[in-house]
């Protein structure tokens, strides 16, 4: 199989109500959707959103990206354009896209679903966390309960720079919700000083860990971070690349880290993480921006796969959409449960082949 044809187009899904963090509010996911189709007639479909606030790129430098390497990928077997691809300095979730679009013809060509590609043997359900969008106390608090009662246990709170109110909105959610987990995500709003202050105000709580506290770059404040406090401490924006998870991981600098296809350039790479963490026993959330149904899918597959480091799955892009589906691609969903629909069938389990 040789790729003969490349096409991009843009996709819009309306969300529920608006998604908000410290980085940026939104009101619909918005993606490149890349079809590309092979000289045998296989198809297969990648997607990257925009993330300008975390990766960089919005949609328009996401198609660029894609049409400037195009045209050398072009006549390539699949494993060689993987390869090239993969050499190109691009963004991130550019390549990602195309990344996985790749990979799901490599996996038909093998007569294989995802799932078998990807070593999966246990198919019993796994949960994702529902986001609680950053807000003032008493409506997150709402929120919090309102997707408690839908039977979301697992609680993704975004909080912010102002550290009273995220010191409130953490204490009033353990206090009414104090079954749920907590997995509190600053998005880089706090500073080495804010951070040690919420750690001390919210000590005794059920938090379950604390996602990126300081930007990205401040290493030696997120190891101080994770060696001040029993809560573990979750590298996620400063984690993009093998290489970035060796540094974080050989200085110390944090418990845990968060793998997101649109940050290492898709399926081939976080794999390549997954199997280092797996070797040096890291524990992993796998997230996601917010994504389309087929990169969603994808990343779904890796969570059957790498179950023994993948300790947290943030893969609730559907449960955010205006209509949310029964299922995605081979996974069915009910309420914060994954599963697969038919491991054995190729057609079922592949990335959805979506017009």
């Amino acid at each position: 199989m040789k790729i003969k044809n490349i096409q991009t187009n843009i996709e819009k899904i309306p969300l529920r109500t608006p998604f908000a963090t410290a980085l940026r509010r939104v009101e619909n996911v918005e993606f490149v959707r890349v079809k590309l189709t092979c000289n045998n007639g296989a198809t297969a479909y990648g997607e990257a959103p925009a993330t300008k606030a975390i990766t960089g790129e919005d949609l328009e430098s996401i198609i660029s990206s894609i049409e400037s390497i195009k045209e050398k990928l072009l006549g390539l077997p699949l494993l060689e354009a993987l390869e090239s691809l993969h050499v190109k300095a691009m963004g991130s979730s550019a390549k990602a896209a195309l990344d996985m679009a790749i990979v799901a013809l490599m996996v038909e060509q093998k007569g294989e679903t995802l799932l078998q590609y990807f070593g999966a043997k246990d198919f019993s359900c796994v949960k994702t966390d529902v986001t609680i969008s950053l807000n003032d106390a008493d409506t997150m608090l709402q929120d919090a309960q309102t997707a408690y009662n839908n039977g979301f246990d697992i609680l993704k709170v975004k909080l912010g720079s102002d550290i009273n109110h995220a010191v409130d909105v953490t204490k009033a959610i353990a206090k009414k919700l104090p079954h749920s987990q907590l997995l509190i995500d600053a998005n880089q709003a706090w500073n080495l000083e804010t951070s040690l202050y919420y750690i001390e105000a919210v000590k005794g709580l059920h938090v379950s860990l604390i996602e990126q506290p300081v930007i990205a770059d401040d290493l030696e404040s997120l190891k101080i971070i994770s060696h001040s406090t029993e809560i573990p401490i979750l590298a996620d924006e400063a984690v993009f690349t093998l290489e970035d998870v060796k540094k974080v991981y050989e200085n110390g600098c944090a418990d845990m880290i968060n793998i997101k296809l649109m940050k290492c350039g898709g399926l081939s790479r976080a794999k390549e993480i997954l199997e280092f963490a797996r070797e040096k026993n890291i524990g992993c959330m796998l997230g996601s921006m917010l994504e389309g149904p087929v990169s969603i899918c994808a990343a779904y597959a890796l969570c059957f796969a790498y179950r023994d480091v993948i300790k947290y799955v943030d893969l609730d892009s559907p449960l955010l959409y205006k209509e949310v589906p029964d299922f995605v691609g081979g996974f069915a969903i009910n309420r914060n449960q994954i599963k697969p629909i038919n491991p054995a069938n190729i057609e079922a389990s592949k990335i959805p082949t979506l017009a």
